[in-house]
């Protein structure tokens, strides 16, 4: 009896939606990127979840806090890369000002969101897009798990203070 022919499993899983530039459409792409990471096999509470909810969460609210014009959505793509075993979300939108990464005094409310993506992504970097406006990107690298790719191997970060990648 011959047996059924076996196919690798995809690559890449993605995820892609437009929002409003408002706080309520960067709490939504928030919301329901977490429900895909779930939808993914990353449950809620883990550590891969919980650090690329936080990303997304940050890099939506800066496209709407800095690179909203009125009028115009943001986008945010998700996507889940077995094979090079990370995460990459991308943030586009309609401002072509680059994000600027500072170090906030201690007591300043704001400022925090690109230090957050810089100490949980593995890298991070801005680059053109079709259209007007830019893409804010990072990579987060899943912890290593029983099956993975990455087992046995540590996950390769970006060091504190360097750079990100400009494409």
């Amino acid at each position: 009896m011959p047996t059924p022919p076996t196919h690798p499993p995809a690559p890449a899983r993605e995820f892609f939606q437009r929002f409003s530039a408002t706080r309520r459409g960067a709490r939504l792409a928030r919301l329901l990127a977490a429900l895909q990471l779930i939808e993914w096999g990353h449950p809620r509470g883990t550590g891969d979840h919980d650090a690329v909810t936080i990303v997304v969460a940050e890099l939506a609210a800066n496209a709407v806090l800095h690179g909203r014009v009125p009028g115009r959505d943001f986008a945010l793509l998700v996507r889940h890369d077995d094979t090079r075993s990370v995460i990459r979300v991308e943030v586009s939108d309609t401002r072509s000002e680059l994000p600027t990464h500072v170090i906030p005094a201690f007591d300043e409310d704001h400022g925090r969101g690109l230090v957050l993506v810089d100490a949980l992504a593995a890298r991070w970097g801005v680059h053109d897009r079709v259209g007007p406006g830019k893409t804010v990107w990072a990579e987060y690298a899943l912890s290593p798990g029983p099956g993975s790719p990455a087992s046995g191997q540590a996950a390769q970060r970006r060091k504190p203070g360097q750079q990100p990648a400009r494409l």
